[in-house]
């Protein structure tokens, strides 16, 4: 089943230019900005600039130039902030059940103090 991809979501308007955002970097297929409600001392998203609506979505539709340029920024960005030195966490929360906020694509990198567990155990 074909999602449905919102043209208007928080993050379509940012790579449109109508909201503003505090870029970290920018490559052809990926926009990358610090959260405005961080989770942690670093927390920076990731997202493509294809109109994919989650991870699923993307992996089964994006080109390898988009699924390659994602990933790599998201590692070199990871780099870049220092994070890879004592660890960090990659989140993508993918639907309904994992309370995905917004309909378009976004990579969490959240660093800066211990994360803790990722979930509780059930």
């Amino acid at each position: 089943m074909a999602k449905s991809y919102d043209p208007n979501n928080v993050f379509a308007r940012i790579l449109r230019g109508e909201i503003p955002s505090k870029k970290v970097r920018e490559t052809e297929h990926t926009l990358a900005f610090h959260d405005i409600q961080p989770l942690a001392p670093t927390h920076i998203l990731v997202i493509p600039k294809g109109a994919y609506v989650d991870m699923d979505d993307f992996t089964a539709n994006a080109s390898d130039a988009e699924v390659t340029d994602l990933f790599r920024t998201v590692g070199s960005i990871a780099r870049e902030v220092g994070a890879a030195e004592t660890g960090y966490r990659v989140l993508s929360n993918c639907g309904t059940d994992a309370n995905q906020d917004v309909p378009h694509l976004h990579i969490h990198i959240l660093a800066g103090r211990n994360l803790g567990r990722m979930i509780n155990p059930a």
